[in-house]
């Protein structure tokens, strides 16, 4: 039995003109680390809220352990934690009152799950008198964490918990749901950040309501159908301009200081292609091969849909 299931669910909005979830289906299996990986309003926080049994969808089903997400909502929500993308927790409790709330809703008390969080609760124990609404935004997750442990659930649901997060917080982060992971808990995160998606075991890639692909990272990106080529040269701005003019170029696309591009030529010779943009009055042009990564894939599965 898998933890989740998702059997061509559709949601709409405003009447059905917007289509948030546009005929998706996919599997989680139990234990597993699995990422729902797409920008904003790409559709992950209505499909969240679906499998959490707080929004019904238009067509379709959708199960967490076997249970019905619209017919067997209360025993989905005994056995689910949540922790949604926006700090929900009550910012004029402390970091105590509101462990306490959330464990007394699962008639649990924090000493008797404490083994399952206290890696993460003894990070944010010295300020457990401070109310919520002073934590810093890495501790703020920390206390949305562990309110979502409490009552140790079987499935696990993250939507988007590092956004807004710094960059040593979010490795914190992540290194807990590994260890989380060790212990069973089933784990679906969703998240904008494409290196993030190397941090789980499977990921969906979806984008405007649909899934792209499902499948580990490393066959994901080894699905990457040509060679993949960074360039830049002094002005990547003026770059930029002149490849997608270019009848050679497939594809271009900025990626910091280089712009990632494929030819339409698989044999193409890449010291011509140097000489062409040299002509065209670039300096310092550089351009190397490269493997493909999780975003490469991503924009050239959206570019295909």
């Amino acid at each position: 039995m898998s933890a989740v299931t998702l059997d061509h669910i559709t949601k709409t909005y405003d009447k059905g003109k917007v289509l948030a979830v546009n005929d998706v289906s996919l599997q989680v299996e139990e234990g597993e680390l699995f990422g729902l990986i797409g920008p904003d309003g790409a559709g992950k926080t209505s499909i969240f809220r679906i499998l959490t049994t707080l929004l019904l969808p238009d067509k379709g089903t959708a199960s967490v352990r076997g249970y019905d997400c619209v017919k067997d909502y209360k025993e989905i929500r005994n056995r689910i934690g949540y922790m949604p993308g926006k700090f929900s927790l009550y910012q004029d409790l402390t970091v105590k009152e509101n462990l306490d709330f959330f464990a007394t809703l699962f008639g649990s008390t924090i000493e008797e799950n404490y083994e399952l969080i206290k890696d993460i609760y003894d990070q944010i124990k010295p300020f457990s008198d401070r109310r919520a609404g002073k934590l810093s935004g890495g501790m703020k997750q920390k206390l949305a964490l562990c309110c979502a442990l409490i009552h140790k659930p079987e499935v696990l649901f993250l939507d988007e918990p590092t956004t807004g997060v710094d960059v040593v917080s979010r490795k914190e982060f992540w290194d807990m749901l590994k260890h989380l992971k060790q212990q069973g808990i089933t784990i679906v995160v969703s998240t904008p950040y494409m290196d993030e998606a190397v941090l789980c075991e499977r990921i969906a890639l979806i984008q405007n309501g649909k899934i792209m692909s499902v499948d580990t990272p490393d066959k994901i990106m080894a699905q990457f159908p040509v060679k993949l080529y960074a360039i830049k040269a002094d002005n990547i701005y003026h770059l930029l301009t002149d490849l997608r003019s270019m009848p050679e170029i497939d594809s271009s696309f900025a990626f910091g200081e280089y712009i990632h591009i494929t030819l339409k030529d698989a044999g193409a010779d890449i010291d011509t292609l140097q000489r062409n943009i040299t002509q065209r009055g670039h300096t310092h042009v550089d351009i190397k091969l490269i493997h493909p990564g999780i975003e490469d894939s991503f924009i050239r599965l959206m570019n295909q849909a």
